[in-house]
């Protein structure tokens, strides 16, 4: 079998002897592996970015990923809240299959997810493609032993091991502090988005050096609340925006404070020499949270929600020379499968048991085949009152999409094609698409249950 490992070292042996970092395409005709920087926020609204023509915003660097390769107008989120969509990203499966149906949190009572040891994580199939990998910011996988990030596949970790911070400046959960430097405790100063913009920035240009091909995972806690900008930013929207509201001021400054950082963080790649091999990855863990004021365009509710607004967000990919500048798409995408399209665009074997689908062909401008029959399944288990440790679900085929957004109420049925705001309940007129989608999502569930998620100690 191939051992691409092997030839990775043997390249680098080549290119030592020579005197130089193999880049792109040398004149030995080694092709190089690209780097990976795959940005997540958080709670991101669908339409807060300036590129989709929002006039309160100004997000010109997220703007730019867009601009310079491929925009995604039909991306979703596995999950309309955080750690099932982490864990569906980067295992590329169903979030309830690897064990984290709803929010890991930092309290034990209320966790609702036990990230399966067993499940191979992106970066530790990266890393036998011969990558350096590292996650800066938010974690959100677990709180020790083994789900922890250097244990999981990351050579490097710096940031934030929990779940949301209670305040930006001062980085700590319930009191707890959560910052870490591989498995140690640190405590730095500043403003939690600009630390993690500053690491990135610093890890690109460590790897300037670094014969290896490199995995960034830059996860940004921002733009979920509590919504705290620093003060110069929010002078600026407040100044630009007269009549603003005051709760959406905070939060457009929120955004372009963190748009400014992943300016930073591409300028790195550029003043380094790495940009024209960087695949760029930008999109957003769900729906945007409304009592924010997030602009999630003209879906239907938020965070939270299997609506539209919680499970739809802004997504880009640019690679230099290989995506298409300002090229969009339309077809039906999910965070899990970023895994196998990652992978297939560094060349590795895809892993059959995934039930992410690469769609390269898609990016690369080749693919002809549609998916618009794909059955996508979300889900999400919660605890308190509302839902007492129940899951909701959604599924989505073609146009037609069944969601429940409480354990308690009956399923509602819509087709987006007519009705894309999901205002016309269709369960009545319809009780054979309710039958045949119904059943469909009995198989998932029962394929999850399997999966235990709970911490089995």
């Amino acid at each position: 079998m191939f051992n691409r490992v092997y030839f990775n070292y043997v390249c680098i042996l080549i290119a030592s002897v020579f005197g130089c970092k193999i880049s792109g395409q040398d004149t030995l005709g080694i092709v190089e592996e690209p780097n990976i920087l795959l940005i997540l926020t958080d709670d991101q609204g669908y339409h807060d970015v300036s590129y989709y023509g929002t006039e309160d915003i100004r997000t010109p660097h997220i703007d730019q990923i867009a601009a310079s390769g491929m925009r995604f107008d039909n991306f979703y989120a596995n999950c309309p809240v955080c750690s099932p969509t982490r864990a569906a990203l980067l295992t590329g499966r169903y979030q309830d299959y690897v064990g984290v149906p709803g929010v890991i949190r930092t309290n034990p009572r209320n966790s609702w997810g036990y990230l399966d040891p067993k499940a191979t994580l992106l970066p530790q199939a990266l890393k036998m493609e011969g990558y350096a990998t590292a996650i800066i910011g938010k974690w959100h996988l677990g709180l020790e032993s083994p789900n922890t990030p250097v244990e999981r596949g990351f050579d490097y970790f710096h940031g934030w091991l929990g779940d949301m911070m209670d305040d930006y400046w001062t980085h700590r959960r319930h009191d707890i502090n959560y910052m870490r430097f591989n498995g140690r405790e640190i405590d730095p100063d500043g403003h939690a988005t600009d630390l993690f913009t500053d690491w990135s920035v610093d890890y690109i240009k460590s790897q300037k050096d670094d014969n290896r091909p490199f995995f960034l995972y830059l996860a940004y806690n921002a733009p979920h609340f509590p919504v705290q900008p620093p003060k110069e930013w929010l002078d600026k929207v407040n100044r630009r925006e007269k009549n603003i509201d005051e709760t959406r001021a905070k939060l457009v400054a929120f955004i372009e404070h963190m748009d400014d950082g992943i300016g930073k963080v591409v300028t790195a790649l550029k003043e380094s020499g790495q940009y024209e091999n960087t695949i760029i990855i930008f999109t957003s863990d769900n729906g945007g949270h409304l009592p924010s004021k997030a602009n999630n365009g003209p879906l239907r509710d938020g965070k939270q929600s299997m609506y539209e607004g919680g499970l739809k967000v802004p997504t880009a990919i640019s690679w230099p020379g290989r995506i298409k500048p300002g090229s969009s798409s339309t077809k039906m995408q999910i965070s899990m499968d970023l895994y196998p399209t990652l992978l297939e665009a560094v060349g590795a074997n895809l892993e059959n048991n995934k039930e992410g689908q690469s769609f390269l062909s898609e990016l690369m401008g080749s693919g002809t085949s549609s998916n618009a029959e794909r059955t996508l399944y979300f889900t999400r288990r919660e605890g308190g009152a509302t839902y007492g440790g129940q899951p909701i679900y959604a599924v989505r085929k073609g146009d037609w999409k069944l969601l429940q957004n409480s354990p308690y109420e009956p399923f509602e049925l819509y087709n987006l094609s007519i009705d894309p705001l999901e205002g016309n309940n269709l369960m009545k007129k319809n009780p054979e698409k309710y039958k045949e989608l119904n059943g469909q999502l009995l198989k998932h569930i029962q394929m999850g249950g399997k999966v235990p998620w709970q911490n089995p100690k």
